[in-house]
């Protein structure tokens, strides 16, 4: 089965974080296209568990080691992608983490972790796989980031940051390339259940376990509470953003921005629409800080 891709050229596809979740889905909704999608992951077993599954389905997925913290990684791996089927046509920049932990808490370490993963990581493969596509003229690079991208959420600060540092990275970069024919897209999903959120939970768990002796206590509940309610009102599942990404893979010419969830597109609407003041003020009401400030003496939140 050939790429329905206009730009029929582009056929090779690097995911990295694919062996699971939004990843995944991508892998299997791309090769069922017809892709050759290489499955980029550092966990043997899932590794282990996709290429088992792509061997039954008959689709062409291979999954390589790949740990994009690291130099030798990325350039063995796309290396191993070039040895097999030539340069990269289609770079999808997926893996990533997050630290829940409020700023004036969490380590420095742990927030070097979350931008190495999520925003060093993705220059480090990109700049990899560059050369080749500008040479080629032809190319495209697709970078996850997040509504959190565009809106900040309080205990959400490190991994907000490092997607507006992906989301700033990636605009320029679209300049950069333009000249040369080469695509960057940004995709910004909100909530959807995949296994991220479960290793949040255990990043973080140093920050959850010191919250209830916190000055941050009351802010910490908060948020998670609002989290609770996001989580529980989703109905998205990484098959609905795999679709997306197929979109920006296949639009000729893609979108700047794609968002996924139906939430996350009102939020950054109504950011975009409210002044800085207002749009707090709104946050401010949705998590209860008000009351919050007025328990701690602290006055009127005016």
């Amino acid at each position: 089965m050939s790429p329905k891709s206009s730009e029929s050229q582009l056929n090779s596809v690097l995911i990295t974080g694919g062996t699971d979740g939004l990843g995944r889905a991508a892998a299997e909704l791309l090769a069922s296209r017809g892709y050759r999608v290489f499955a980029g992951g550092r966990n043997a077993d899932r590794r282990a568990a996709l290429d088992k599954f792509a061997r039954e389905k008959k689709l062409p997925i291979e999954t390589l080691e790949l740990d994009v913290c690291s130099d030798a990684s990325a350039n063995s791996a796309v290396s191993e992608i070039e040895r097999r089927a030539g340069p990269v046509d289609i770079l999808i920049n997926n893996a990533g983490i997050a630290f829940g932990a409020v700023m004036e808490e969490i380590t420095l370490d742990d927030l070097r972790k979350q931008f190495e993963t999520n925003f060093f990581g993705v220059v480090r493969v990109t700049q990899r796989v560059l050369p080749e596509m500008r040479s080629r003229r032809r190319g495209r690079i697709i970078n996850m980031s997040s509504v959190s991208g565009k809106v900040a959420m309080p205990v959400m600060g490190p991994y907000t940051a490092s997607k507006h540092a992906l989301e700033g990275m990636s605009d320029s970069l679209r300049l950069e390339l333009y000249p040369f024919g080469v695509h960057v897209v940004l995709i910004e999903p909100g909530y959807i259940h995949t296994n991220i959120n479960t290793n949040a939970a255990e990043l973080s768990s140093a920050y959850a376990k010191g919250a209830e002796s916190s000055a941050y206590k009351g802010v910490y509940q908060r948020f998670l509470g609002a989290w609770e309610k996001i989580r529980n009102a989703s109905r998205y599942m990484p098959e609905d953003c795999a679709r997306v990404i197929l979109r920006a893979v296949e639009d000729t010419p893609p979108r700047t921005r794609y968002v996924v969830t139906r939430r996350a597109k009102q939020a950054i609407f109504f950011k975009r629409v409210l002044s800085d003041r207002a749009f707090d003020r709104t946050l401010r009401k949705q998590l209860d800080l008000d009351s919050l400030r007025e328990s701690l003496g602290k006055g009127d939140a005016k």
